[in-house]
């Protein structure tokens, strides 16, 4: 399980323009798609979207949601992010073990242990066309 934001600007591609010469897109700037995701023992994967800052109570209400999806018992991995272990958090997620999850926190510092890490970078940079995004075509392209 893990978060991402996908912006209207393309993902900078250690790419470089010569003095004096036009890039080859704009880089719009303004909202961020936000996604919450779990990559299930399937493959395939769960996921919520959405145009605000993901927070600890949205955190929390997406394992609700993934709960009903797969059903219980559920083990996540997950990384260290403030607010997967935020005091605003713990009293809720204590209920969410009660009905049957589990979460194993990765150690600190290691995207690579993560699956879906490496599926959101290879959506990024190699499965979404180098093109200006608009607040629509972003949202129907994920």
């Amino acid at each position: 399980m893990d978060e991402t934001g996908f912006a209207l600007a393309q993902p900078n591609r250690s790419a470089w323009t010569p003095v004096g010469k036009c890039h080859k897109i704009n880089a719009n700037r303004g909202k961020r798609l936000n996604v919450i995701g779990a990559m299930l023992s399937s493959g395939d994967l769960f996921s919520v979207t959405m145009w605000e800052t993901t927070t600890s109570t949205l955190f929390t209400n997406f394992f609700g949601l993934l709960m009903k999806y797969v059903g219980a018992p559920l083990t996540v991995i997950l990384d260290n992010a403030s607010f997967h272990k935020a005091k605003l958090v713990r009293p809720l997620l204590k209920v969410l073990e009660q009905k049957g999850l589990k979460l194993y926190f990765l150690p600190t510092y290691s995207p690579e242990l993560n699956r879906i890490e490496k599926f959101w970078h290879k959506m990024k940079y190699e499965l979404m066309e180098f093109k200006t995004r608009n607040v629509k075509n972003l949202e129907d392209r994920h």
